[in-house]
């Protein structure tokens, strides 16, 4: 009878928990997708749509929580320091996934001995993914967070420069758009297990097992090359902050559910800062780091830029130099700037970066199409677990990080937007 009294309060809260119901949607429309695959394929729209209403608020978000930032910093100075600080870290961690990517592909050559005919290479299946769409006025057809990210750094420098009175007045409404902008998100967040059900009821119901598994090594090398990343390089700049990378993982457990659901690292952007913020980081470290890496700390879509080109390459048998290898890499260091983490944006980024090298055809694009839906999701996964470790560091680095908070939230997490 105890036993039974003890577990209600347990299963009540388990009931009314969205990460409970994440969970239950995932294994839900995987069971659908292998069951009935044309039933799961159908759904797709549920998850396409869900992704574009996070994709409508994301574009807003980023423009106030980084003119938030800039223009709420206590002067030009804090705001250009910790840009600067920010930058410099982007480009060295990036350098590193950059790096771990090519090393992988060398050593364990996931492309080598690929049964490939070339004659039956179809480059048209590539352009729905390579044409470029998309513009600032129209946030459904995908924003270029670059367009945001300016438009939102112009606004905070020029509210930096205005008189005091009319920069309290406009910084209080950002704060209130901002506030408003993460509770609408909040309530958007309760269609989560749709859309995350919907993604993976698609996913298994289009490929199936059977057709992945010429490729299997491939997606098994990625992830891999992700985990040693996550765990090794981002491991290790956790414990000089003064955490564990496994604490900081089961903390963001219900952001990773998310993101692993619907293949989007943006649909965990405002979860994420939310979190942040609890942590101990103050609010204009979150507003200027978070949103500002979405766009140039992508280390997830860094690591598959390396890994697919060579992979592409030594399916069609070419032998990379390594002056051609560095040329892929510094390309790629560019060309994933501005890549948000929506599906289909890596597939678009490695097309760009290819060029480096114009022996490697672009139909070589379509050797990797069936699976990229499935690298999609440790791409955004990485990148977002690599952006709140950045705003950590970046916090710390400021000397503004609360330890003792971050120590306290890491043992006992508290509940999030998808948590209750």
């Amino acid at each position: 009878m105890s036993r039974a009294v003890i577990s209600r309060p347990v299963i009540s809260r388990l009931f009314r928990s969205l990460y409970f119901w994440v969970i239950f949607a995932i294994v839900g429309g995987a069971l659908l997708g292998i069951l009935s695959p044309s039933t799961g394929a159908a759904v797709h729209p549920l998850a396409d749509g869900f992704v574009r209403i996070i994709k409508l608020l994301v574009g807003p978000v980023i423009f106030c929580s980084v003119a938030l930032g800039i223009a709420g910093a206590e002067s030009k100075k804090e705001a250009g320091r910790i840009a600067f600080k920010a930058f410099i870290y982007f480009e060295l961690v990036s350098t590193f996934a950059l790096a771990i990517g090519l090393a992988v592909a060398n050593l364990l050559k996931p492309g080598a001995g690929f049964p490939l005919d070339p004659t039956r290479l179809d480059a048209s299946l590539v352009s729905a993914y390579t044409t470029p769409r998309g513009h600032l006025l129209n946030p459904l057809q995908g924003v270029n967070l670059i367009q945001v990210l300016v438009l939102s750094i112009v606004s905070g420098v020029a509210l930096l420069f205005a008189p005091v009175s009319f920069r309290t007045r406009a910084v209080s409404k950002l704060k209130k758009w901002n506030h408003t902008l993460f509770g609408w998100m909040g309530k958007v967040m309760l269609l989560a297990p749709i859309g995350a059900g919907a993604a993976m009821a698609y996913t298994t119901g289009k490929f199936g097992a059977d057709s992945l598994r010429p490729l299997l090594f491939l997606m098994f090398c990625f992830y891999l090359t992700c985990a040693l990343f996550i765990l090794g390089v981002l491991g290790a700049i956790a414990r000089v902050c003064g955490f564990s990378i496994l604490s900081y993982l089961r903390y963001l457990k219900a952001e990773i559910l998310l993101v692993l659901g619907t293949s989007s690292s943006e649909s965990a952007l405002a979860p994420l800062m939310e979190k942040l913020e609890r942590l101990g980081c103050p609010r204009t470290v979150v507003g200027l780091v978070v949103p500002t890496g979405y766009s140039f700390n992508l280390d997830g879509t860094n690591i598959y830029l390396t890994l697919a080109a060579v992979f592409i390459a030594q399916a069609f048998g070419i032998e990379l130099s390594l002056g051609q290898q560095l040329g892929i890499l510094l390309v790629a260091m560019v060309s994933s700037k501005g890549a948000s983490g929506v599906t289909g944006a890596g597939f678009i980024t490695l097309a760009a970066t290819l060029a480096i090298v114009p022996e490697i055809p672009v139909a070589g694009l379509t050797l990797i199409l069936g699976v990229d839906r499935f690298m999609s999701e440790a791409r955004a996964l990485t990148n977002m677990l690599g952006n709140g470790i950045a705003t950590l560091v970046i916090a710390r680095w400021e000397g503004r990080l609360d330890s003792a908070r971050m120590n306290e939230e890491l043992g006992h997490p508290h509940r999030g937007m998808l948590d209750a």
